[in-house]
């Protein structure tokens, strides 16, 4: 299955933000993250339960494997952003610059592993 390429349309938005990059390049971002694996991202939002910021927005980061493109895990931030609406909640998430979502990213890997010198057996076990 090949890609598609779509030229980017600048006027949708400022594509150094995590939104604008969606919008502009019509696809969502991806980085490659400080484990050397690559992740794109989803801005996701939920209802918090919360009277005065009735939704909350995060960053889901989607890992693909090496080698044959295959989703091997994914990675999620806390609520970054609350809103009164889905659509307030999203727009902030997007807003915020790519530099910023990268950093995101790597402290998520960097909590996440494993300690070092753990089995292999012990830290495939560990990510469940």
């Amino acid at each position: 299955m090949s890609g598609r390429h779509l030229p980017a349309d600048h006027s949708r938005g400022d594509e150094a933000t995590l939104g604008g990059y969606m919008a502009v390049h019509d696809r969502p971002a991806a980085f490659e993250g400080k484990d050397t694996l690559s992740y794109s991202v989803s801005i996701e939002c939920e209802p918090t339960g919360k009277h005065d910021a009735p939704w909350g927005g995060y960053i889901l980061f989607i890992r693909w494997g090496h080698g044959e493109p295959k989703v091997t895990g994914h990675l999620e931030t806390e609520f970054i952003a609350y809103g009164a609406s889905e659509a307030e909640a999203r727009s902030i998430v997007g807003a915020l610059p790519l530099i910023e979502v990268k950093v995101l990213l790597d402290a998520l890997i960097r909590d996440k592993a494993p300690a070092p010198g753990l089995p292999w057996w012990e830290a495939m076990n560990s990510e469940r």
